[in-house]
Parts: structure tokens; sequence; C-alpha cells
């Protein structure tokens, strides 16, 4: 395989996964009271992340706490901490 279809073929698949996200802001903060400060609603009350191009890395809370976003499947490796999670599903 080409290193271009090997590319295309991880964007797909990053696409793919991605697409499966609920957007219910669990695993940004949105349930445990203390929000990152990128996280949004939408008018169909669906949350998403305004700096989610560049989200990975350090980034606050609403209350100030920092913390390192990461990409979700790095959060949910082993075992998801919402059980609602439309990954998990």
């Amino acid at each position: 395989m080409e290193e271009s279809q090997y590319l295309q073929k991880q964007k797909e698949e990053q696409e793919k996964y991605e697409a499966l996200c609920s957007r219910c802001g669990a695993c940004c903060g949105a349930l445990d009271g203390d929000p990152c400060i990128n996280l949004a609603k939408d008018s169909s009350d669906k949350y998403y992340c305004k700096v989610y191009d560049n989200r990975i890395g350090v980034q606050s809370t609403v209350s100030g706490k920092t913390f390192a976003c990461m990409p979700i499947r790095e959060i949910f490796r082993f075992k998801s901490p919402y059980p609602n999670c439309a990954y998990f599903k």
C-alpha cells in the first residue's frame, strides 16, 4: 500500500470512529459540573468543542483547573468511565 493510500485509510478510520460520538459532553466534563472552557452546545443541545482541531494538549476547566486533553480512544483504552458513551454501545 502506498503512503498516500495508507494516510487516506487512516483519515477514513478516524472519521468513522469520530462519527460514533453522540456529543453528550461527558468526556469533556459536562456531567461533573466543571467542564472544559471550550465545551459549548449547539442549537439542538448537542455538545461540541470550540477548538476541536487544536484541542490536544493542556486545556482548562471553567473553574481554572488544567488537564491534558487527549484523543477519546486514549481515555477509553481499557474501560469507559462513562457507561452511556456511544463508543461502547
